[in-house]
Order: structure tokens, then C-alpha cells, then sequence
């Protein structure tokens, strides 16, 4: 690719059967993302999105992948043929505002160690309380469960500017990622072995052990509809959600904090699958149990993974456990942990 043709900035959307949040949303992109280029990036799609775009935004730039690779593989083969000094990878289900692109880039032309942000993510339904998937920024706990600042667990925060401050995070929502391009590719970009769910946190955790910061600059605000393509309560997002969350610890926890973690982690998951059950979600809980085979048996292929790499601990990443806050101690909000608690 000539250097000549790159452009500052690639918004890329990835739909898959994703029409009608095209017809509602794309609008919004076209007319708000001041300062880029909007790209759509179709995953092998069976809807007539193709179509729809096709007649609708002929002069937007369409590119096609053959297979719906899932999220990263979506994005790995579609950033593949955009050159930009930044990309945005932006859900189909996401309304945004008036210049919500510029501003964050500026932060990051100010700050060459910043490899990833996101704006501020608020609810497309409830326009005054966070949304689930990113709030004002992520964080994980040391056994690897996330949260947001604004969302623990299922609490959602009314937004009352109380986020409004640009802070360092642990990982940028998915949904709304604005990254460097030079720093994708060179870190081989999302993990494709993820599929769907958590290949951000994975791909900002790398991003910190390659020393770059994560950020969150809520400068700007995007409504997010959430849960676009597999629905809140789908028994195949808790397998997704508990599979990639032991690769993620798996590829990224230091050596010494390996075994301890994993041992806490099953008791955990065996207390989450229990609740499941009492709950009468069964299918959740076989998930729980599927997730668990997946992982031993692919634990060669993620010791590959982490071989020659430099993993050590990160910032940001809260050294309590968020389970025992949350539901014993009742710690609702972002707000009442102690800042003290993060490395």
C-alpha cells in the first residue's frame, strides 16, 4: 500500500445481517464523522445489506469478506486492506453525535504512548445511563472479571458527568475502539481464536505489555443499542464469555499468578454455574461446563500463545476480587472502590 493514499482516519463498521441498524444508524455515521473516511466491512452477511448499501451509499467504500470470520476475524481481514494512521471499529448498533471522531484523535496525536481509546458509551433505550459494554472505560479484576466505570456487573450508573475525566483503563469497549493502525498490525491484531466477546481486553491487554497506555477520553459520547447480534440471555454468549475469559488469563496473567488464579477461578465458576442451575438457566450452566473442556483442551495451542512473549503485570487492573465486592459488600458503582486497589 503507497503511504501516499492513507488517510488520517478509518471509521469501519463490520455488519453481518445488520440492515435495519444500517438504515437507522448509518446517517448519524456519515454525517457526524467529521475528519474520516466510513467504511463498512461486510462479514459474509445473508440480510440484503449488501444490497441496501449498494443503493443507498454507493460512494461509501464497501469491502467484503467471503466468511463470516466472527468479530476479529471480521476486523483482521478487513483492516487488512485499510491504510490509516487510526482506525475506529464501530458496532453497527451505535448512533453517534455531532464531531465524535476529532477530539479523541487529538488526545492521541498529543500522546504517541496512547495505542488504544474510547468515547464515553451511553444507552441507545436510556440516554442518561451507561451502556453495558463500555461505559466511560474497562477495567478487569485479578481474576479476570470485567467492569466499567459506570457498570458493576448488571448496575448501570445514571450519567452525571461523574466520569467525565480522561483516565488511564485496563481495556476500550469493542464497540466503539479508536486504535492505532501501526500498532494493530504490528501486534498481529484481535485474537481470531476469540471469535466474539473479549478480544478488546485481550488485544488492550497486549497493547500494555508492549507498553502503551489504554484510555478513556469521554470528550465525546456514542449511543449504543448492545447486544446486536447474540441476545442478552443467549446460552452461547455465556460459552463465549467463559471461554475466552480463561484464554485471556491464560495469554496474559504473569507466570507466578497463573496456578492461583485458576484455582480461584473454578471455584468461582463452580459457584456461577450452581446459580445458573438454582436459576433454571441449564443451558447456561452447561456452557459453563463446556467452556471449561474447551480450555483443557486447547491448552497447548495457548501455551504457544504466551512462548517468547514479554508477560509481566500491567496498570489498571483492580487486585481485588469485584465478585466479593459486588455481591457481598454491595459496591455498585465504579465510584466506591478504592483507587488504592489498582495496580
Amino acid at each position: 500500500m503507497s503511504h501516499k493514499s492513507q488517510i488520517k482516519v478509518a471509521v469501519v463498521i463490520l455488519n453481518w445481517n445488520g440492515r435495519k441498524f444500517l438504515e437507522k444508524f448509518l446517517p448519524s455515521v456519515v454525517s457526524y464523522s467529521t475528519g474520516a473516511e466510513v467504511i463498512i466491512a461486510d462479514n459474509n452477511s445473508t440480510d440484503d445489506s449488501i444490497e441496501f448499501l449498494q443503493q443507498h451509499y454507493p460512494h461509501l467504500r464497501l469491502i467484503i469478506n467471503k466468511e463470516n470470520a466472527g468479530f476479529a476475524g471480521g476486523y483482521n481481514k478487513a483492516l487488512a486492506q485499510v491504510d490509516a494512521e487510526y482506525y475506529v471499529l464501530l458496532n453497527s448498533d451505535i448512533e453517534v453525535t455531532d464531531n465524535w471522531v476529532m477530539p479523541i484523535i487529538e488526545e492521541m496525536d498529543k500522546d504517541s504512548s496512547i495505542g488504544a481509546a474510547q468515547p464515553k458509551l451511553l444507552s441507545y433505550y436510556k440516554k442518561d445511563e451507561f451502556e453495558y459494554a463500555g461505559a466511560s472505560g474497562g477495567f478487569i479484576d485479578k481474576y479476570g472479571y470485567p467492569f466499567c466505570r459506570g457498570r458493576v456487573f448488571a448496575n448501570l450508573e445514571k450519567d452525571e458527568g461523574q466520569y467525565n475525566s480522561i483516565k488511564e483503563i485496563f481495556w476500550a469497549t469493542g464497540a466503539a475502539m479508536f486504535v492505532r493502525a501501526e500498532v494493530y498490525h504490528k501486534l498481529g491484531g484481535l485474537d481470531e481464536d476469540f471469535f466474539a466477546h473479549m478480544e478488546e481486553i485481550d488485544f488492550c491487554w497486549r497493547l500494555k505489555h508492549n507498553g502503551y497506555k489504554v484510555m478513556s477520553i469521554p470528550l465525546t459520547i456514542v449511543f449504543h443499542v448492545g447486544g446486536g447480534t447474540l441476545p442478552k440471555n443467549s446460552s452461547q454468549k455465556t460459552y463465549l464469555n467463559f471461554r475466552n475469559n480463561f484464554s485471556l488469563l491464560f495469554k496474559n496473567l504473569p507466570k507466578n499468578r497463573l496456578i492461583k488464579t485458576f484455582i480461584a477461578r473454578l471455584f468461582l465458576d463452580g459457584i456461577a454455574g450452581l446459580r445458573f442451575l438454582l436459576e433454571g438457566n441449564y443451558k447456561d450452566t452447561w456452557a459453563v461446563i463446556r467452556a471449561h473442556f474447551y480450555f483443557y483442551r486447547h491448552l497447548n495451542a495457548l501455551l504457544k500463545k504466551r512462548k517468547g512473549k514479554e508477560v509481566h503485570p500491567v496498570s489498571t487492573m483492580y487486585n481485588k476480587n469485584i465478585v466479593f465486592q459486588h455481591f457481598l459488600f454491595h459496591k455498585n458503582k465504579f465510584s466506591e472502590l478504592d483507587s488504592k486497589d489498582f495496580s
